[in-house]
């Protein structure tokens, strides 16, 4: 078994694509839209849904936001350099919500930002050779 996707409900999925893809990386791996059940399906990410996991964004068409609830904590993402990451969302247009620095009580230099949904993203950073 493994993961294959997380999904999330966006309000517009053009502008969280542009976030996904400007301001993280990643790429569209595929995008259906559904007319008679008005909604569109869109899978984001690092590499082929094959051997990754990835996101599912559900944009329904007649919807206009959600509240994100108390449940959904965050979305991690492992980066080089959690500052750059930053940085790179910050150019795009993105919210940092916590500067890069060491995790409380702990050492690893995490970071975290919202996407235009106000989904937690969360940059933990490297620590030597990239996991299998």
């Amino acid at each position: 078994m493994r993961i294959a996707h997380t999904m999330i409900r966006v309000a517009d999925l053009d502008r969280s694509l542009r976030f996904y893809e400007n301001a993280l990386g990643m790429r569209v791996l595929r995008r259906t839209d559904y007319p008679d059940g008005r909604f569109t399906l869109a899978f984001v990410g690092y590499g082929d849904e094959r051997d990754t996991a990835v996101l599912e964004l559900t944009h329904n068409w007649d919807t206009v936001g959600y509240e994100l609830g108390t449940g959904f904590g965050h979305v991690a993402i492992e980066v080089e350099d959690a500052t750059a990451a930053c940085a790179q969302v910050a150019t795009a247009g993105g919210r940092v919500t916590r500067p890069a620095g060491p995790m409380k009580h702990g050492t690893t230099v995490i970071a975290f930002v919202e996407d235009p949904d106000g989904y937690k993203i969360e940059f933990i950073e490297r620590h030597g050779p990239r996991r299998a």
